[in-house]
């Protein structure tokens, strides 16, 4: 993180030595306190860019995307220190003075004891409305230099120097009515803001000492010994031979290369894929590093990437990428052949093909491999009784079960065992391919494994599947935090699996929660930071018991800012679309129904896809919809007809009424409307994960 850290380290050393010191030092000792405080203030250090989480709403904060900002305030904080607390109060103050000059505070917590839940109660007791952020492997107040709390850290975002570091003024105690004679920070950011050099502290902080024990104990670390274990175990299955990621790490030397780099995407983290908030539910299906294995590949590359002796793990093996990481399949579809054109914009492909199963079948597990992983954006699938004729094309109105799919950094789908999903014999499979140009011309043959259960191993419970989904999410230009709100509202009891949260280039952060009848709510999955590259399900590690008359209610927060290095245009309102430039609210689910077994199939999937457009409309979640609520070519057509749609003149919209104005809605489209779905169907007619 910064090109002096050994010396950064020594004089964060000096000043805790220093602080140390009696109430009423002699003449030679203070001298060397201001001379070491002053040291410390004026270290020409650089910041490297690092991502960490706010304590108080979960949501990822990244450094470098604050290169707008005029100056950046980072303060070393901790749940239980009274110096922390009391200068809450000052701290704002110098927010408050700041902030319409581009100026930017948080906090940062590395204290080991400090959980997520202690500081966000912390900071609401105390009324701390700055972000927290939680460096719980450590890392960053490592490299920052932290020995304390209270230290603050003034940031210039045109160089990523460190332009003050020291307490915020001179008082030692916050608790006493004492006015501070020496502004230190204040000083510091009057200078930065007016380009000029920022005058030194002459005291370092007086805050709660802050344990960094593998900092203070450092382990020898070796390729060999410590980190090769790790790329193998976590890091091997993608960045092999062949792999989805960028590089083989095929040897001592490549992965020695590219330090730097994996240095930065663990600092930032961006790898490995797996975007699931550790401080919340636990998942089958984590492939995310330990804290201990972040702090030994991070050290590793700041010692110079050693590689120690004996042979090279990685170099003996030959890691090559199966053609199918789940076996031999019991079956391959083949999607038909698409020419994905160099350039323009490719609508949305609805192919199918013939089931090839001539007897009913459980499905178990299935693998989507695309030829083209820069041109295949997404694939969905379903099952449809009747086989559509020659030309036709597949809509999803006339989908059952999926048998699987694929988005960007996804990976197979895996029934949990004894769980299965029903496909009937006959009929065909239909397709949503939606495929993305990039500068090539090239014909894509992607293909699906299906994998079933013998036919002496029949699954009991069935698998099903849904989204919680708002095709009336309309986002500001230039709004860097807009959030959007769904709900389903579960009709019988229901045991919950695995979320899979979609949007576009515009999605920012992304949680799921369950409220229960009696109020209660639960926080299941947070993303921080959505991620587009990287979309995937998250499988919880035991199933989550919905009972009848629960909802689970999803968010997305939107940023359509110029902050966004991914947004195509900050200055458009946008709208739900299919292109990725557009917008998408999309969490699909997996579940089954507690009562339902493979002999006694149920169909209460009907009853809750019912409740779609209450989810989408009713924001505040108390299941009536207001006309403060309306938005979008929805909302506007729901209040163009509202006084016929209120039919008990009450002033809201309940889901009876909504009901009769769905049925009054596809009275003309009754004769042609699909059979019912399968179990374990997305629900006919609801929008699917475009873009995905």
């Amino acid at each position: 993180m910064m090109s002096a850290r050994l010396g950064v380290f020594g004089a964060a050393v000096s000043a805790l030595l220093v602080s140390g010191f009696s109430a009423a030092p002699s003449a030679d000792s203070a001298q060397q306190q201001a001379q070491n405080a002053s040291a410390m203030s004026a270290m020409p250090a650089r910041v490297d860019n690092f991502m960490l989480v706010d304590a108080q709403h979960l949501e990822a904060h990244e450094l470098y995307r604050m290169a707008d900002d005029k100056a950046i305030v980072l303060v070393s904080t901790g749940v239980g220190c009274p110096i922390a607390r009391a200068m809450t109060p000052a701290l704002k103050a110098l927010r408050d003075k700041y902030a319409k000059q581009g100026v930017e505070v948080m906090l940062i917590d590395s204290n080991l004891q400090d959980s997520r839940d202690a500081i966000a109660a912390e900071a609401k007791e105390y009324g701390i409305d700055i972000p927290i952020l939680m460096d719980s492997n450590q890392i960053i107040g490592e490299a920052l230099g932290v020995t304390r709390t209270a230290e603050v850290f003034v940031v210039n975002p045109k160089t990523w120097q460190i332009a003050y570091h020291g307490p915020l003024d001179d008082r030692s105690d916050y608790g006493v009515q004492k006015a501070a004679t020496k502004m230190f920070a204040d000083d510091a950011l009057s200078a930065v803001l007016a380009g000029k050099v920022a005058p030194a502290a002459t005291q370092a902080s007086k805050g709660c000492l802050v344990d960094f024990p593998a900092r203070d104990k450092k382990a020898e670390i070796t390729y060999v010994k410590d980190v090769a274990p790790i790329l193998e175990a976590k890091c091997v299955a993608c960045h092999e031979e062949g792999g989805i990621g960028p590089f083989a790490m095929k040897d001592y030397a490549t992965v020695k290369g590219f330090s730097p780099m994996i240095r930065e995407v663990i600092r930032t983290d961006r790898m490995p894929p797996f975007n699931a908030d550790p401080h919340v539910g636990k998942f089958s299906d984590d492939r995310s590093l330990s804290a201990a294995e972040i702090k030994t590949i991070v050290h590793w590359v700041e010692e110079g990437a050693p590689r120690g002796e004996g042979k090279d793990p990685l170099g003996v093996v030959h890691h090559v990428a199966a053609e199918w990481p789940l076996g031999k399949p019991d079956a391959i579809l083949d999607v038909p052949a698409y020419t994905i054109p160099a350039s323009g914009v490719v609508d949305y492909q609805h192919p199918w093909v013939a089931n090839p199963e001539k007897e009913g079948k459980w499905l178990r597990a299935s693998t989507v491999k695309v030829e083209s992983r820069q041109g295949v954006h997404h694939v969905l699938t379903g099952y449809m009784t009747d086989v559509p004729k020659p030309g036709e094309e597949a809509f999803e109105n006339k989908w059952g079960v999926s048998v699987g799919g694929y988005a960007v950094g996804a990976e197979s789908e895996i029934a949990p065992k004894n769980v299965g999903t029903y496909i009937p014999p006959g009929g065909a499979i239909g397709f949503q391919t939606h495929y993305t140009p990039f500068g090539k011309e090239v014909t894509d043959h992607t293909q699906i494994a299906l994998y079933y259960y013998k036919d002496n191993e029949k699954p009991e419970m069935v698998m099903h599947n849904s989204v919680l989904v708002n095709n009336t999410i309309v986002i500001p230009p230039n709004d860097p935090h807009h959030k959007e709100t769904t709900y389903l509202s579960f009709p019988k009891d229901a045991l919950l699996y695995a979320a899979f949260p979609h949007a576009h280039y515009r999605g920012a952060s992304a949680d799921l929660w369950i409220r229960y009848p009696d109020g209660a709510e639960k926080l299941l999955l947070s993303l921080p930071r959505y991620d587009f590259s990287w979309q995937r399900d998250y499988t919880f590690a035991e199933p989550i018991k919905v009972p009848a008359g629960s909802k689970l209610i999803a968010h997305f927060v939107y940023d359509n800012s110029k902050r966004n290095p991914n947004n195509p245009d900050p200055n458009k309102t946008v709208v739900w679309g299919d292109q990725s430039w557009e917008e998408m609210f999309y969490t699909a689910i997996r579940y089954r129904w507690v009562d339902e077994t493979s002999k006694h199939m149920v169909d209460y999937d009907d009853a809750l896809n019912a409740g779609h457009l209450m989810g989408m409309l009713d924001t505040n979640v108390d299941g009536k919809i207001e006309k403060s609520e309306l938005k979008g070519q929805v909302g506007d057509q729901i209040l163009k007809y509202w006084d016929v749609l209120d039919k008990n003149h009450d002033g809201v919209l309940d889901q009876d009424e909504l009901n009769a104005m769905e049925k009054m809605g596809h009275r003309r489209e009754a004769a042609a409307a699909p059979k019912p779905a399968a179990p374990g169907a997305a629900p006919a007619g609801t929008p699917t994960a475009g873009g995905k």
